[in-house]
């Protein structure tokens, strides 16, 4: 006569994504995540000053290697998140629908269109140069080409809303152009970008290129916004109060900022503006050199 046992449910630890770890916050703390119906999800480790600037420090010590990749590179590590995230699909179902409170058809919408996003993205990266790039026409025997440039560590507060496909549209275009990144994940639903962090560890994109922040925008925030190690700012998921806090504090180190804008469709095509957005632009002269007296150059 066999015993009938009742198991203990293993509930999953969620942690930050910094540096390529899964560290917990150092000050301890977490906060409690429920669903649309107040049902408890889970307990979000809820972050501190201090594991904002350990996000910056690992951005900015992966931004040299980050930059310095191919775009061709690039673009196959972007594709490979997308391979990753279809073999886990079922999973950020799961969460999107719980976090957002939508059917499981639709949430499995929204998650097959973040997969496709890190596609196009994927396409972009050696290819957005070609848009934004110029040979200049100059007077005199030189070439005189504009290039673009990734910026350098990236904060970006992820839209409030939209967990998941949201979160996705604000990162991909950041580090497809070279930019390193210091997500802080929507507050209240910050589960699917948790487990994002666990697909990046594993689809050979560098540790310290994202980094993932769960917790409170407006604590966080001013400190990532004021760093001066941080050089541009997305505040996407910032209300009206707090994007001001914000953008004021990004203007002591002169960091680029977009402001909040709304989007009705998250679906919708994205268009290069957030690629562009956090991309500088540097122009060389080089002497064509002259061939013989009449002074033609190649």
């Amino acid at each position: 006569m066999s015993e009938t046992t009742t198991r203990l449910n293993v509930f999953k630890t969620y942690k930050l994504y910094v540096g390529g770890k899964f560290p917990r916050s150092e000050s301890g703390r977490v906060y409690e995540v429920t669903d649309s119906n107040g049902k408890w999800l889970a307990n979000a480790p809820l972050s501190s000053r201090k594991d904002a600037r350990d996000a910056v420090v690992a951005a900015r010590k992966a931004f040299g290697g980050w930059a310095g990749a191919t775009a061709y590179n690039r673009g196959q590590i972007l594709y490979r998140i997308a391979e990753m995230l279809e073999g886990r699909r079922g999973q950020f179902v799961h969460e999107v629908r719980e976090a957002e409170g939508l059917s499981k058809v639709k949430a499995a919408a929204v998650v097959d269109a973040a997969i496709d996003r890190w596609v196009w993205y994927a396409g972009w990266t050696d290819k957005i140069g070609q848009v934004v790039g110029a040979a200049n026409p100059v007077a005199g025997p030189f070439f005189n080409l504009s290039m673009p440039e990734p910026t350098g560590v990236v904060t970006v507060v992820a839209p409030q809303d939209s967990s998941f496909l949201g979160l996705v549209s604000v990162i991909a275009p950041v580090i497809a152009t070279g930019n390193t990144v210091v997500v802080i994940a929507s507050e209240k639903s910050p589960l699917p970008a948790l487990s994002l962090g666990e697909v990046l560890a594993t689809s050979d994109l560098p540790g310290g290129v994202v980094n993932i922040l769960s917790g409170k925008a407006a604590e966080m925030g001013p400190h990532l916004a004021a760093h001066q190690d941080v050089n541009a700012i997305d505040l996407a998921g910032a209300d009206a109060a707090l994007a001001k806090e914000l953008e004021i504090a990004a203007a002591d180190n002169l960091k680029r900022v977009l402001r909040p804008q709304p989007v009705d469709d998250w679906t919708a095509d994205p268009g290069t503006h957030r690629m562009t957005a956090f991309l500088e632009t540097k122009t060389v002269w080089h002497p064509t050199g002259s061939l013989g007296s009449g002074g033609s150059s190649y």
